[in-house]
């Protein structure tokens, strides 16, 4: 086990794109793995779980290395020792890393251990947050669920292929696959593998999608020959979902504010064969109100604080803050008042967020509820999903149909 000086050079650029340039982690990740041809898939591997891992720890590590923000060059270096000396490298001889103090590192480490925001690696006002929302016990929990790296779950696309076909396909390929209970269209990687590069992704046979995600369109209750919209449908792995499970038989409209997002989800609905998805452009209030009464079904997949997803975007820990939370709650607000409209009477409507806050997920629908628009709806059952419960993300959705 040794370190590599290009692989290593290559985390510290990308580390300065993301602290000090504000970048996002998934796009710098992708740019770093592209710089190299002659890398292997271990090397791959080094350099993106290395950076996913600082990003991740970014707190605890900036702590035990005695540095502030903004970080210098020297300082990213002193927080890669940190990382480098926890996960038992030999430092090697390189001035960047001389004088590395070994023990003090892990004496400081220790220490802080005891305290959960340095533990878990998060700005006090998320555990506070987290605390006031969840209590003491179940947020203890829930955060540390939450620092534990994601797995790949592929959801089967069966308008194409079946599970167990799928499972051999990749098998000869080397990537082995378990089921998961419960979860009809699901496959858990044993191992993480890009599995974008194999043949099966490229013939649309799978998505890659979190366990949670995947149960709400069986909640929502689609069926084939159905009106179905998906009001934030965003690059749409619900929407894909929703075809599979509609057979490509009925019409489902996926809307989103973002044309960029929608054009994403055209080209993964034709590498998925899904041909029954109409797009629209959220771009007046006029495509609302177009529909209104209009469909059996409607997801709306609110905008959210992320905090249920914190292991997939652990970068998100830094660039979220108290004051989205507060205004995106608003907007969940607005999206449930405008977009419940569209359900016809006797419809059906799912609210899912991936975050863990009652105050994004039960509060709001209890609020939504008890306005004039949500009179005309009764609550039927929701399902809050903790990532301690599943190790997988958290998540909320609940039902409601329309009187």
């Amino acid at each position: 086990m040794r370190l590599h000086r290009n692989l290593v050079y290559t985390t510290i650029d990308s580390l300065n794109a993301i602290f000090n340039e504000g970048e996002y982690a998934d796009k710098v990740v992708a740019r770093a793995l592209k710089k190299d041809k002659r890398w292997g898939s271990s090397d791959r591997k080094f350099v993106a779980e290395t950076i996913y891992e600082i990003v991740r720890w970014k707190r605890l590590y900036m702590e035990i290395a005695d540095v502030k923000e903004p970080l210098n060059r020297d300082e990213l270096w002193r927080i890669f020792a940190v990382w480098a000396v926890l996960r038992g490298y030999p430092i090697p001889d390189w001035r960047q890393l001389e004088g590395t103090p070994e023990r003090k590192i892990k004496g400081r480490f220790d220490e802080l251990s005891k305290i959960r925001k340095m533990r878990e690696s998060i700005p006090d006002w998320m555990d506070e947050l987290g605390v006031k929302e969840l209590g003491e016990e179940v947020w203890t929990k829930e955060i540390a669920a939450q620092n534990k790296q994601a797995q790949v779950i592929l959801r089967v696309n069966t308008l194409k292929t079946t599970k167990e076909k799928l499972r051999a396909i990749l098998m000869d390929l080397n990537i082995e696959t378990e089921f998961l209970k419960d979860q009809p269209d699901a496959l858990v990687l044993k191992e993480r593998a890009n599995v974008f590069l194999t043949d099966a992704f490229k013939e649309g046979l799978f998505e890659v999608q979190d366990a949670s995600s995947q149960l709400v369109a069986a909640f929502l209750d689609v069926k084939p020959g159905m009106r179905v919209v998906d009001t934030c449908a965003g690059a749409g792995g619900k929407t894909l979902h929703m075809a599979s499970l509609m057979e490509n038989k009925g019409q489902l409209i996926a809307m989103d504010l973002y044309e960029s997002k929608l054009k994403q989800l055209k080209l993964r609905a034709k590498r998925n064969g899904a041909f029954n998805i109409e797009y629209r452009i959220i771009d007046s209030t006029k495509v609302i109100k177009k529909l209104h009464e209009k469909a059996d079904r409607v997801l709306i997949d609110a905008p959210c604080s992320g905090l249920g997803v914190l292991k997939r975007n652990p970068d998100s820990k830094w660039k979220l803050q108290p004051e989205f939370i507060d205004n995106i709650k608003k907007v969940q607000a607005e999206v449930l008042e405008n977009y419940s409209k569209i359900v016809k009477p006797g419809g059906k409507l799912v609210y899912a967020t991936c975050s863990i806050l009652p105050s994004e997920n039960q509060e709001q629908v209890k609020r939504f509820l008890s306005t004039e628009t949500g009179k005309s709806f009764t609550f039927v059952k929701d399902v809050k999903i903790l990532a301690q419960d599943t190790g997988f993300d958290g998540f909320y959705m609940a039902l409601l149909e329309r009187k």
